[in-house]
């Protein structure tokens, strides 16, 4: 086995837990998993549920190899579909590998689903959009630097230290929000940062 890709329902577009009730938040998966294959050598994918760069950082500090995204990159240039102009802004489509019509076009056997008639398949996901978000080095520029900078406050001077140094603290809901941009209204947005991203 040359890596276990871990994640069941963390993406934006992923309807599995609900409709399976199956999977666990991404973090736990990730040290769940790497706890159990500890010792054999073979890494860990943390796929899905990245929405910031700090959530890169969590990942790898929760000792993933790597990680995978998906609606992080789905608005940019280089990212398939056209750009829609809805209300005056910029979104390109995005759908799941486990939606309606993703499935539909082949993706079902993945799903363990032979039947592509549409009214007979189970969708574990939905088809949206995703504001337009530029050129992708841009993104990977600011995932970058996030990680670097975490890297920095942790005293941790490689990926490798990052995953076997790093603490993890548990967070209360005012936490979370004391986190985000609270009590000022945003005129100009970061590059790295969106409200409801």
């Amino acid at each position: 086995m040359s890596a276990v890709k871990v994640g069941i329902g963390p993406g934006s577009i992923c309807t599995t837990r609900i409709v399976t009730g199956v999977g666990v938040p991404q973090i736990t998966a990730v040290s769940d998993a790497v706890e159990a294959l500890e010792g054999t050598g073979i890494p860990v994918i943390a796929d899905g549920g990245i929405r910031f760069s700090g959530d890169i950082a969590k990942a790898i500090a929760a000792g993933a190899a790597a990680v995978m995204v998906g609606s992080m990159l789905a608005g940019t240039e280089e990212s398939p579909g056209e750009i829609e102009l809805y209300q005056g802004r910029s979104y390109k489509s995005y759908r799941g590998m486990g939606s309606l019509g993703a499935m539909s076009k082949g993706s079902s056997d993945r799903y363990f689903q032979s039947d592509n008639a549409a009214d007979k398949l189970v969708p574990e996901g939905i088809e949206g959009r995703v504001a337009y978000k530029g050129r992708l080095k841009e993104i990977i520029h600011q995932q970058m630097g996030g990680l670097r900078s975490c890297m920095g406050l942790t005293g941790c001077g490689t990926i490798d230290t990052l995953r076997t140094k790093a603490e993890f603290v548990r967070i209360s809901g005012a936490g979370i929000q004391e986190s985000h941009v609270h009590d000022v209204t945003i005129t100009k947005e970061s590059p790295n940062y969106r409200m409801g991203s």
